[in-house]
């Protein structure tokens, strides 16, 4: 696991961007301790930092140049088939002078150009310059595991694994204002847009070459989506499936425990970190498993879930037991984590996992990835029950009206289910895409535009296109919601918070339930097989239901939550009233509405701050990272 950075442009130009690269080698550093390395060409220059896990030596450094040096190569990930292909190409006569998977990728490019990239099973993000074509070579993991950022005008074309190490080159910083309104509604950024107008998200599962005194980036995919009409099989009988998916999940499991560093896992007490926790102790003896708790909020606190499943299958087991004070420490270096604004809280108990787990390995499995393929949300729930129970709409829009008078908010029980009961009322009376989009989103359209400082909608019309894009594949089948679950909050959330908080702490993560032939075979089956009346990720619990205890199997999906408002209401209030939501600063700063700042932060010390605490907490953190890099 690494960070990778790069610019390509005009032979007079690249010692101009020495000190940028440098810079931005540096900003990456968190991502990779044990070298830092660069590569100046004619037209180029490569920067990487490396975290060590497969062939810890230094012939594994990178740059990484190909024996005869005609390519020089940088390289952010893991190919878990590397020793397999590796074989093909020794068959072919290929030697090799190094063990791990680098040397494996450079030779596969140079012996079979880019149709090798749909054999790959792993995540990556890499640049191959070829030093006689004077071009460059990109390509990004079918599932943005890995991250990646470009910018490319007339003259260049530069990319960084974060944004923050772009930011480190001489680039136009202007706020894209369609960015920011999805952001207000999402709290986060949808690719392949920034929060940057002319930054871009590399777009997963495709490649592009670069050539020289052309910077124009024309994409090209290498994999096909896994979710097309008349993809399902139907003839596949629900035990055959659970069979076959058990095979493929265990089969992706054993893949990604090679290792050259100490390895563990996530084991949150949920359904997901569980299964592959047990998994993963039927295949490594004495395996390292870690949870945190919280002291002081029961509410949020999983972890004697997680000691049962350890005792069950045998792990090592870690428990992290933190205080409030504990989280709220961590609290700036969270913050400046992020290279663009990234509002998802769950970021912050994430940080200080990764954070302790990291005093105990270096590389540790997770289970991203199966709500969203499987139906683990609750919006995934509302939407079955929406269709398979129709007349409870009636019911739910009759009730809320009333429900609407009582507090409600993520930070109690009762709070929180009046929350989602309003917002399945909202929804029901919603299309299928817009229901999808506000089931989405912590604030509707409305409240969004409200908190912005213009009276010019023009850009209304593109927000409106992009977010139609994003749900162009939404139809009546169930399985286009999990579709655009990996495209949208997976890609863009999920997969961005564990990238970030992990890499942050010099850890790397791996995802087995993005296994590439088994989110194919999920794709492939009825979506009752996943989700039904009575089960969400039903294949998945019948699939583990030996390995687990029975608690495990039954109990309900609980978020990654922290105690926000305490904090809102305590150690943060004097840092949003003087800082972050200071009237004076909003005034200045000319980007929101004064009087709807003011309305928002009277919402939040009400005695029911719905989701006031979620769009505060976004606002923070652009607020945070606008000072740090836009001013």
């Amino acid at each position: 696991m690494c960070g990778i950075t790069g610019i390509i442009t005009n032979s007079e130009e690249t010692k101009k961007y020495f000190s940028s690269i440098q810079s931005a080698i540096l900003a990456l550093q968190h991502r990779g301790p044990d070298n830092q390395g660069s590569y100046r060409g004619f037209n180029v220059l490569l920067g990487h930092d490396r975290l060590s896990i497969l062939d810890t030596s230094q012939a594994s450094n990178q740059p990484f140049y190909s024996t005869d040096k005609r390519y020089v190569m940088v390289y952010n990930g893991e190919i878990y088939n590397f020793q397999e292909l590796r074989e093909g190409l020794i068959q072919k006569g290929v030697t090799f002078q190094t063990s791990g998977d680098t040397e494996v990728l450079l030779q596969l490019y140079i012996n079979e150009g880019e149709k090798f990239l749909a054999r790959l099973n792993g995540f990556f993000a890499f640049a191959i310059y070829d030093t006689i074509e004077k071009s460059l070579f990109i390509a990004r993991d079918r599932f943005g595991i890995k991250p990646l950022f470009y910018y490319a005008d007339a003259n260049k074309f530069i990319f960084a694994s974060e944004m923050k190490a772009l930011l480190q080159y001489p680039i136009e910083r202007k706020i894209d204002t369609v960015s920011l309104l999805e952001y207000l509604q999402l709290n986060y950024v949808p690719a392949p847009n920034t929060m940057l107008e002319g930054v871009k998200k590399f777009p997963i599962g495709k490649c592009a070459k670069i050539k020289a005194n052309d910077y124009r980036v024309e994409f090209k995919s290498y994999y096909k989506e896994p979710y097309f009409d008349g993809c399902e099989n139907k003839n596949i009988t629900y035990s055959d499936a659970v069979k076959t998916f058990y095979t493929l999940l265990e089969n992706s499991v054993k893949r990604q425990l090679i290792s050259d560093v100490p390895i563990g896992t996530f084991l949150s007490g949920g359904l997901d970190s569980s299964a592959i926790t047990a998994i993963v102790a039927l295949h490594k003896k004495n395996i390292m498993s870690f949870s945190i708790g919280f002291k002081e909020e029961l509410l949020f606190d999983e972890t004697r879930y997680a000691e049962l499943v350890s005792k069950k299958v045998g792990t090592a087991h870690h428990t992290f037991r933190l205080s409030n004070s504990d989280l709220f420490s961590e609290l700036y270096n969270i913050l400046g984590s992020f290279g663009e604004p990234f509002g998802d809280s769950s970021a912050i108990p994430m940080y200080i996992l990764c954070k302790k787990v990291r005093q105990h390995v270096t590389v540790s499995l997770s289970g991203d990835g199966s709500d969203e393929l499987m139906g683990g949300y609750y919006k995934h729930y509302a939407e079955y029950t929406l269709r398979q129970k129709p007349y409870l709409k009636t019911f739910v829009n009759t009730a809320s009206p009333f429900l609407k008078l009582l507090p409600h908010s993520r930070n109690t029980f009762i709070g929180n289910k009046i929350r989602q009961v309003i917002r399945f009322s909202e929804g029901s009376k919603l299309s299928l895409q817009e229901r999808y989009w506000r089931w989405a989103s912590i604030a509707n359209l409305g409240k969004a535009i409200d908190l912005l400082n213009t009276k010019n909608k023009n850009f209304i019309e593109l927000f409106t296109e992009r977010k139609n894009n994003h749900l162009s594949l939404l139809d009546p089948n169930f399985n286009s919601l999990f579709f655009t679950d990996l495209n949208l909050v997976l890609q863009n959330d999920m997969l961005v918070k564990t990238d970030l908080m992990s890499m942050a702490n010099s850890l790397e993560v791996r995802v087995p339930f993005l296994d590439n032939p088994l989110v194919e075979f999920l794709f492939s089956l009825p979506a009752e097989y996943k989700i039904n009346n009575t089960s969400q990720k039903r294949i998945l619990r019948d699939a583990v239901s030996h390995l687990l205890p029975a608690e495990i199997l039954t109990r309900k999906k609980q978020g990654f939550e922290v105690p926000l408002l305490k904090w809102f209401n305590a150690e943060l209030k004097e840092s949003i009233e003087s800082e972050w939501l200071n009237n004076e600063y909003i005034v200045g700063q000319g980007i929101f509405a004064p009087i709807q700042i003011k309305a928002l932060k009277r919402q939040l010390y009400s005695s029911s701050p719905q989701d006031a605490v979620a769009q505060v907490w976004g606002l923070i953190a652009f607020q945070h990272w606008y000072k740090k890099y836009m001013q």
